[in-house]
């Protein structure tokens, strides 16, 4: 009876712990939210190849981790915040969702963010551009993977202003992201000895900018920055050709291009353009081989957010995987103590802020006959290591920090 009594405690004993190391996984599944724009002016950087970059980074590492499985659901949330929220709101409280990724337009990533910490789940913001994701919004449950407003400034306004493009005119996207990107820019312009002459807002997916652009020419600034993204900066380069900016002596920067947006316009149109970014897939055979696998999914070569997506959904697995569970603090704390080692970024590392931070890159965009295919469209002027690259650590206004 002894030896039947003991078997029975030691079956229920290990019943217990198979069910609590179980629960460690909650509702025996991870799930990942990809919430984006799949419609409107930054669907070719994000949208459906920012679903395919999390779809193949989950099948890549197996579908399963811990032996639960990976589900990905996805939305659209129209560049509009109230859309967003409730989105995310109903995936956290009812769809049991664990990690929302993506979100770009800064003014749906900063509630986002913001909604996330309060439900204590995961936010990978690959996206959104706003510095203030990390900045005077940090959360500790957000993670900003890819780029911000302050690294694409310092970059290329460093760059530019240094070789003698020293005076500014801003034409600016009216809402969170491109005030922010302005702002970060123009600060980098007048500490490294330029001149800011002026500056003109224009609503988001304009489709007329010959009133911006005529400010900007009548300004005589050396360079016409674009602040803005998407469909609106490939708009405002197409009617500044026209308009005959750059004949008249001035310079463009735009300074969010995707490739896809250089893509689009071609090397006719952009050639000469300065861009700053994250990623590009001719750097190196890691690189080469994402991006065909990408290409042959997506129809086209991954943009920085698509590429930083696969990154950042491996890292997030990975981190499940090390400590057995999807629990966020856990998570987030695994996360930041982790490098960062791919083809995306090398001894890329999360401050407490949520700023991943790795090397950025500045580019020249190469004349028609330099091109050797239809995606050779860069050349390297410069790689800015991280630290250099993105807002130090004590300069954003991080309460985290403070605390920390």
């Amino acid at each position: 009876m002894k030896s039947l009594l003991a078997a029975a405690a030691a079956g229920l004993a290990l019943a217990v712990s198979g069910t609590a190391a179980n629960a460690q996984i909650s509702d025996d599944v991870v799930k990942l939210g990809v919430l984006t724009d799949m419609s409107s002016l930054y669907a070719d950087a994000t949208g459906k190849g920012s679903v395919a970059a999390v779809e193949m980074a989950v099948a890549d590492y197996g579908g399963k981790v811990k032996g639960k499985p990976i589900q990905v659901v996805v939305a659209d949330h129209q560049n509009k915040p109230d859309v967003g929220v409730s989105i995310a709101r109903n995936w956290y409280d009812n769809e049991k969702v664990d990690a929302i990724l993506d979100v770009p337009t800064s003014s749906v990533a900063l509630p986002i963010s913001a909604l996330t910490r309060e439900k204590n789940k995961i936010h990978i913001n690959s996206g959104g551009g706003s510095s203030d994701i990390t900045g005077t919004a940090c959360s500790p449950n957000t993670v900003h993977w890819t780029y911000d407003t302050y690294a694409l400034s310092n970059v290329a306004g460093k760059a530019m202003v240094k070789r003698g493009d020293d005076t500014w005119f801003f034409v600016t996207a009216d809402y969170a992201f491109g005030m922010a990107l302005e702002r970060d820019a123009a600060n980098v312009v007048k500490e490294t000895g330029g001149k800011v002459l002026g500056d003109v807002r224009h609503p988001l997916n304009s489709s007329d900018f010959s009133s911006f652009l005529l400010q900007a020419q009548a300004s005589k600034a050396k360079v016409v920055a674009l602040a803005n993204a998407g469909g609106d900066t490939t708009t405002a380069l197409k009617q500044a050709a026209e308009f005959g900016l750059t004949q008249g002596g001035q310079k463009l920067i735009a300074l969010l291009m995707e490739i896809t947006d250089t893509h689009a316009l071609g090397l006719k149109a952009t050639q000469g353009l300065i861009v700053t970014d994250a990623f590009y897939w001719d750097m190196n055979d890691e690189t080469r081989a994402f991006s065909k696998r990408f290409n042959e999914k997506v129809g086209h070569m991954p943009t920085m957010i698509q590429a930083g997506l696969y990154s950042a959904t491996m890292h997030y697995l990975k981190a499940i995987e090390a400590i057995g569970t999807d629990e966020a603090p856990k998570v987030m704390e695994q996360m930041r103590k982790t490098p960062v080692n791919d083809f995306f970024a090398k001894n890329g590392h999360i401050r407490i802020d949520g700023r991943m931070v790795h090397d950025m890159y500045l580019f020249e965009t190469k004349k028609p006959e330099e091109s050797k295919g239809e995606w050779d469209l860069y050349k390297l002027i410069a790689t800015v290591p991280g630290d250099e690259a993105f807002r130090p650590l004590d300069k954003g206004g991080c309460p985290l920090v403070k605390s920390n």
